[in-house]
C-alpha cells in the first residue's frame, strides 16, 4: 500500500535518546549485560509523601475530567513555587498545568510560531527542541557553544544569530545535555542583547532547577524587563522522580497562558487527575525534602568526571547541574577501535554500545556533534563499571 502518511512525520527526527534506549532494551534481550546511562530518568521512587498524596485522591474519588489548565488549587501551589523559588509572581491565569513540560514546551511553540519564523537554539540543547519547533513550522537556529565555553552562549553570539524572522529564544538551564548551568550575570547578558529586539519570547525550560551543585539557580524571567517576554517551563519528573506521572507547567504573559489553554483544550485538555493531586503536595513541600537525592546525584557526579579523567581523549568540563556529563570525544574521530571505524559522535556511541555494553546517547541529537551524554542517574556500581567498561575497549 502507499505511504499515505504526512511529510509533517515523514521529516520529523525520531527522538535519539528513545531510539538508543530500545536498542539497549533489543540487546538485553539477547542476553547482553547492557548498563543505561542514556535516559534522562532518576533512578529513585518518588518520595512517600507525595504517594501518599496521590493514594489520598484516589480514596477521596479525584477521578473526573480536570479543567484544561489545572486544578485552581495546582495553580496557586504553582504559583508558591515560582515565589518561594524563584523571586516571580504570577496569578492563575497566568498558568498552564499540562501533560509533561514537554507539552508545556509543543504548546508555547504552537501558538506563537507561524510558517518560517526562526527559533534561536543554543546548542547543545534538549533533543525535542529542534523537532517541536519543526512540527510548528518554525525554523530551528542553532548556536553553538562547544566545551571550552562550558556549553553556554555569548551575548554577541546571540546577537550575530538574531535576524528580522527570529520570533523566539529557546534554552535550558540548567542544560540538558552538558549540565551547564547561566549565572544570573550570564543572564542578565543575554537579556541586555534581547531588549534591543522586544518581539523576541524568552522560552526559559528550568525542569532541571533543583539539581543544582553551583552558586544556586537563576531564572531570566526575574531579570529586569524581561518577566512580560518569557515563558518558563517547570515541572515535576526530575528533581521529584516523577517522570511517569507526566506533569509539567508554564508562567507566562496571560495572553500566551491563554492561547496554550487554548490549543490544550482540543489536543489533550486537562492533565491526569490523580497525579495532580500529587504536584500540589509535591510543590507546596519545603525543598530540603529532596535534597538526598540532590546529594546523591552531586556525589555521583564527581565520581564519574574523577572516572572519565583517566580516559585519554575526553575533555569534559564540570556541570554544575542536571545529572549529565557531555564529553567533547572529537579526539577518537577518523580512528578504528574493535573494528569499528569513528567518523562522529554517533558511531562512537554505537562502539560503546555494542563493545562496551554501555549507551550512552550521541551528541548529533543535541546539535554537539563532537560530544557524547552519560547520564549519571545510575548507581555509584553501575558508573564504575561502566566507565571501566569504556576504559578497557578504548585502552
Amino acid at each position: 500500500m502507499k505511504n499515505n502518511l504526512s511529510d509533517r512525520i515523514n521529516n520529523l527526527p525520531v527522538s535519539a535518546t528513545l531510539a538508543m534506549a530500545a536498542k539497549a532494551r533489543e540487546l538485553r534481550e539477547q542476553g547482553k549485560d547492557i548498563i543505561g546511562l542514556s535516559l534522562g530518568e532518576p533512578d529513585f521512587n518518588t518520595p512517600e509523601f507525595v504517594k501518599e498524596a496521590a493514594i489520598q485522591a484516589i480514596n477521596d474519588n479525584y477521578n473526573s475530567y480536570t479543567p484544561v489548565d489545572g486544578y485552581a488549587e495546582l495553580k496557586d501551589a504553582v504559583i508558591l513555587k515560582f515565589k518561594r523559588d524563584n523571586n516571580l509572581e504570577y496569578t492563575r491565569d497566568q498558568i498552564v498545568v499540562s501533560t509533561g513540560a514537554k507539552q508545556s514546551i509543543a504548546n508555547v511553540a504552537m501558538v506563537l510560531l507561524n510558517k518560517g519564523d526562526e527559533c534561536i537554539l543554543p546548542a547543545p540543547y534538549w533533543v525535542s527542541y529542534a523537532a517541536i519547533v519543526q512540527l510548528a513550522e518554525g525554523v530551528p537556529v542553532e548556536v553553538r557553544a562547544g566545551v571550552e565555553q562550558n556549553f553556554k552562549i555569548t551575548p554577541d553570539q546571540l546577537r550575530a544569530a538574531i535576524t528580522p524572522r527570529t520570533k523566539m529564544i529557546l534554552f535550558s538551564s540548567p542544560n540538558n545535555p552538558s549540565g551547564s548551568v547561566y549565572s544570573q550575570a550570564e543572564l542578565e547578558g543575554l537579556a541586555a542583547v534581547l531588549k534591543d529586539y522586544p518581539e523576541i519570547i524568552v522560552v526559559s525550560d528550568e525542569i532541571y532547577e533543583h539539581i543544582n551543585y553551583g552558586s544556586g539557580h537563576a531564572s531570566i524571567a526575574s531579570v529586569d524587563g524581561m518577566y512580560d517576554r518569557t515563558v518558563t517551563i517547570n515541572g515535576v519528573s526530575k528533581a521529584f522522580a516523577m517522570t511517569g506521572w507526566r506533569v509539567g507547567y508554564i508562567g507566562a504573559p496571560a495572553w500566551i497562558a491563554r492561547a496554550c489553554n487554548k490549543m490544550q483544550g482540543q489536543i489533550t485538555s486537562g492533565t491526569n487527575c490523580i497525579a495532580q493531586r500529587a504536584v500540589i503536595t509535591a510543590l507546596e513541600a519545603p525543598v530540603s525534602k529532596i535534597q538526598y537525592m540532590v546529594d546523591a546525584f552531586h556525589k555521583r557526579r564527581d565520581l564519574i568526571l574523577e572516572l572519565l579523567s583517566k580516559i585519554d581523549g575526553f575533555v569534559t568540563d564540570i556541570p554544575e547541574g542536571a545529572f549529565y556529563v557531555f564529553p567533547d570525544i572529537s579526539s577518537f574521530f577518523g580512528k578504528t577501535i574493535k573494528g569499528h571505524k569513528i567518523e562522529n559522535a554517533t558511531d562512537f556511541s554505537l562502539l560503546l554500545l555494542e563493545e562496551a555494553l554501555v549507551a550512552t546517547v550521541t551528541g548529533d541529537a543535541f546539535g554537539a556533534p563532537n560530544c557524547i551524554r552519560l547520564s549519571y542517574a545510575a548507581s555509584e556500581d553501575q558508573i564504575t563499571e561502566a566507565i571501566k567498561r569504556i576504559e578497557k575497549v578504548l585502552s
